[in-house]
C-alpha cells in the first residue's frame, strides 16, 4: 500500500498533484524514481531537476587567498546552530586550514591540524560544546593561474555557495557567473559534461511525452532533438540564458568580456540528504486513502 509519506515526498520532488502522485506510485509499485519518470512522461511533472529534498541544516562558505580557494559545507541538526558564533568560527578555522594546505580528499582534510587537533577531533570537541551532531560534509581546494579569476557568491547567508573559475575577463564578470549559478541551479558546466546515459534517459522520456501528446513516432523523434537543446539550456551553466540580459547566454556574456568559464562548483546545504520529517503526511492521509 502506498503511504501518505511517499506521496508527500513525490509531490515535493515533482510539484504534481496529490492524486497524480498516488497513481504514479501505484502504477510503479512504489518505485520513487520510476514514478517521477511516469509523471514526466504523462506531462504531469515538470522537469528533470528532481530536487532531492533539502534536508540537513548547516552552512557553506568560501575562502580565497591568491590563486587558491576553498569551498566547504558543514552540517548541523538545527538552523538555530547556524547562527551560533562557535559553529561559524569552527567553519572558518577549518576553511582556512584547508586553504593553507594541499588537501585533495575529504580524508586528507579531516587529518589537517586545527588548534592542536585534527579536523575530525576538532569537530568532535565542538559537537560536545555546542550540543548537536556536527559533520564536515564536503570541501574542495581549487587552484587557478594568474590569468584566471575566481568568482564566488554566497546566497541566503551561506545556504548556497558557488565558486567559479573564469579565464580572462575580470572578477566582476566571474562574480556575475557565480550569481547566475546560484540562482539558476545548473547541474553541469557545459553540454559536453552531461553523461551519455543521462541524455539517453532524457530522450526516452521526451519521446514518450511527445507520443502521449498524440504525435506520430517519426515526428516525436524530431521533437526530441529540439527538446534536448532546451534541456542543455536549462541545465548547463554556459548555455543558460544570462539572467542580466535575456538576449544572450552565459557563454556569450563571458566571451564578450574576453573570458571563458573554466569550472563551477555549486553547494546547496543539505542537498540530497534526508531530513527529519515535518510530517504533513498525516494531514493528507485521509484524502489519499479515501
Amino acid at each position: 500500500m502506498i503511504s501518505a509519506k511517499e506521496v508527500n515526498e513525490l509531490r515535493s520532488q515533482t510539484g504534481a498533484g496529490m492524486m497524480d502522485c498516488k497513481k504514479a506510485l501505484t502504477e510503479c509499485n512504489g518505485d520513487m524514481q520510476a514514478a517521477i519518470d511516469w509523471l514526466r512522461e504523462k506531462g504531469i511533472a515538470k522537469a528533470a531537476k528532481k530536487a532531492d529534498r533539502i534536508a540537513a541544516e548547516g552552512l557553506a562558505n568560501i575562502y580565497t587567498e591568491g590563486n587558491k580557494a576553498v569551498i566547504i559545507e558543514v552540517n548541523c541538526e538545527t538552523d538555530f546552530v547556524t547562527k551560533n558564533e562557535e559553529f561559524v568560527g569552527m567553519i572558518d578555522a577549518i576553511g582556512n586550514a584547508v586553504l593553507k594546505s594541499d588537501a585533495k580528499t575529504l580524508e586528507e582534510v579531516n587529518s589537517l591540524e586545527v588548534e592542536g587537533q585534527t579536523v575530525s577531533e576538532f569537530i568532535v570537541s565542538k559537537t560536545a560544546k555546542i550540543g548537536e551532531k556536527l559533520s564536515l560534509r564536503r570541501a574542495e581546494l581549487i587552484t587557478k593561474t594568474d590569468s584566471e579569476n575566481f568568482g564566488s557568491y554566497l546566497h541566503m547567508g551561506g545556504k548556497i555557495a558557488v565558486l567559479v573559475v573564469v579565464n580572462g575577463a575580470n572578477e566582476d564578470v566571474a562574480k556575475d557567473v557565480a550569481m547566475q549559478a546560484a540562482a539558476m541551479k545548473p547541474e553541469y558546466l557545459k553540454k559536453e559534461d552531461v553523461p551519455a546515459e543521462v541524455i539517453e534517459k532524457e530522450k526516452e522520456i521526451l519521446k514518450e511525452q511527445a507520443i502521449n501528446e498524440g504525435k506520430p513516432a517519426d515526428i516525436a523523434e524530431k521533437m526530441v532533438n529540439g527538446r534536448i537543446q532546451k534541456y542543455y539550456k536549462e541545465n548547463c551553466l554556459i548555455h543558460q540564458e544570462f539572467v542580466k540580459n535575456g538576449d544572450i547566454d552565459v557563454e556569450t556574456y563571458v566571451k564578450n568580456n574576453g573570458g571563458e568559464v573554466k569550472s563551477m562548483i555549486r553547494y546547496e546545504v543539505g542537498e540530497g540528504m534526508e531530513k527529519r520529517s515535518e510530517n504533513f503526511a498525516e494531514e493528507v492521509a485521509k484524502q489519499i486513502n479515501g
